[in-house]
C-alpha cells in the first residue's frame, strides 16, 4: 500500500500520480557500487520510494571516502560499504525492501546477483566491470544508467534502453591494459559525484515512471568548474551490441570453473611449484607479500611482462581488492592464457582473514 503522506508532494504531479508511485514502489534497481556515485543514487532512490533496491559493493568504508560518500561517517570506517549503505537508507525509508551484495560484482557472481533486477545502475570506477555490466544488461535487455567523474567533470548516460546503443557503441573495447584506470583515485573535487549520481538517479526514475526524454544514445558532459554542459549524439553499433550480447549471454548460461580465488585456495596455489603469482599493484602499496614464485607487475607493465610468459603456464594475480587483478586475468584469458586465476577479494581481505 502506497503512504500517500510521504510521497504527496512528487504524487501531486500529473506526470506522477497514484499509478506513477506504484511504478516506483514495485520497481527492482540494482546498484553497482556504494561510493561516490552510489550514495546519491541510493538516497534519492530510497526516498523517492523506490521499493526494492539492491546494493553491490565488496569495499568498507575509509576515511578519505568521507569527503564525497555523504551516507557514511567516521564512526563507520572499516565497516562494509554495502551494510552500511543498507543501514542509513532504511534509516531515510524504513518502507522499501534493500538486498545486499557484500562483494565486487564478477564474472563468477553477475549472474546470480542481477537476476531479479530489471535497471542496474554502473555506480563503479573500473572499467573492466563497465563492460561486464553492459554486456550482462544487454543479454537481459535491461537498462544500464551509468556516469563516471575525473577531477572536476564528470558524464551521465543511458543504455541498452528499448533497444537503443550500448556502453560498447560509446567506448570500444581497447584490448589493452592501458585503457584500464588504476583503483586508487586520481582525485575528484567532492561534491561533482554526488552531481552526478543525482543526474544517474533522475534518469532511473523517468525511465521507471516512463516519462521525459531519457539520455539514450546521448552522452551527457558536465563541467563542475565553468558550470557548463553538453550533450553529445551517439549511434547504435550493430557489431557493438552483438558482442555484448553474446558475452553476456554465455556467461549468464556458462557453468565455467571458479577463476576467482578463496584465501584459502590462494595459499595453496602460492605454495605449489610451477605457478606464478604476479602481484600487480604499484611498487609502494602495502601490505606486502611474499613468496618464492610471487613476483610484483604493476597492471601498467603486464601487457609488456606477459610477452615473457608462456601462454600455458599457471598464473594467479593479486591486487588490493581484486578489482585490478580481474582486470589483468580478463585480459590474459583475452590473449589466450589458459590457466589464469586471482583472489577474488585482494591482499586486503586475505590478511584479514588469517589475523
Amino acid at each position: 500500500m502506497i503512504n500517500a503522506k510521504r510521497y504527496s508532494r512528487q504524487m501531486i504531479l500529473p506526470e506522477i500520480g497514484e499509478t506513477g508511485q506504484q511504478k516506483l514502489q514495485d520497481a527492482r534497481v540494482l546498484v553497482i557500487g556504494a561510493g561516490g556515485l552510489g550514495c546519491p543514487v541510493l538516497q534519492n532512490l530510497a526516498a523517492a520510494g523506490v521499493g526494492n533496491i539492491g546494493i553491490v559493493d565488496g569495499d568498507v568504508v575509509e576515511e578519505t571516502n568521507l569527503h564525497r560518500q555523504l551516507l557514511y561517517t567516521l564512526k563507520d570506517c572499516g565497516n562494509s560499504k554495502a551494510e552500511t549503505a543498507l543501514k542509513a537508507i532504511l534509516e531515510l525509508n524504513p518502507e522499501i525492501n534493500v538486498t545486499v551484495f557484500s562483494e565486487f560484482f564478477t564474472t563468477e557472481n553477475a549472474a546470480r546477483i542481477v537476476d531479479e533486477y530489471q535497471i542496474i545502475v554502473d555506480c563503479t570506477d573500473a572499467i573492466a566491470v563497465r563492460y561486464l555490466i553492459n554486456d550482462v544488461a544487454v543479454a537481459k535487455r535491461i537498462p544500464m544508467v551509468y556516469a563516471s567523474i575525473h577531477k572536476f567533470e564528470g558524464q551521465v548516460s543511458v543504455f541498452n534502453y528499448k533497444k537503443g546503443p550500448s556502453y560498447r557503441c560509446l567506448f570500444p573495447e581497447q584490448e589493452s591494459l592501458n585503457a584500464v584506470p588504476n583503483c586508487v583515485e586520481s582525485g575528484v573535487l567532492g561534491i561533482l559525484p554526488n552531481t552526478l549520481g543525482t543526474f544517474q538517479a533522475t534518469e532511473v526514475l523517468k525511465i521507471i515512471l516512463e516519462i521525459g526524454t531519457v539520455l539514450s544514445g546521448k552522452l551527457l558532459i558536465y563541467d563542475a568548474l565553468d558550470f557548463q554542459t553538453q550533450v553529445i549524439n551517439f549511434a547504435k553499433n550493430p557489431k557493438a551490441i552483438e558482442k555484448g550480447f553474446i558475452n553476456g549471454s554465455l556467461l549468464l548460461n556458462s557453468k565455467k570453473p571458479v577463476e576467482s580465488l578463496t584465501p584459502e585456495a590462494f595459499l595453496e596455489k602460492c605454495n605449489q611449484l610451477g605457478i606464478v603469482v604476479i602481484d600487480v599493484r604499484e611498487l609502494d602499496e602495502t601490505p606486502e607479500f611474499k613468496g618464492n614464485n610471487v613476483i610484483r607487475i604493476p597492471l601498467g607493465e603486464l601487457e609488456n611482462y606477459s610477452k615473457k610468459l608462456d601462454k600455458n603456464q599457471e598464473i594467479v594475480l593479486f591486487c588490493q581488492t581484486g578489482q585490478r587483478s580481474l582486470a589483468a586475468m580478463n585480459y590474459l584469458q583475452k590473449s589466450g592464457f589458459v590457466g589464469v586465476f586471482h583472489l577474488g577479494k585482494g591482499i586486503e581481505f586475505l590478511r584479514n582473514q588469517i589475523q
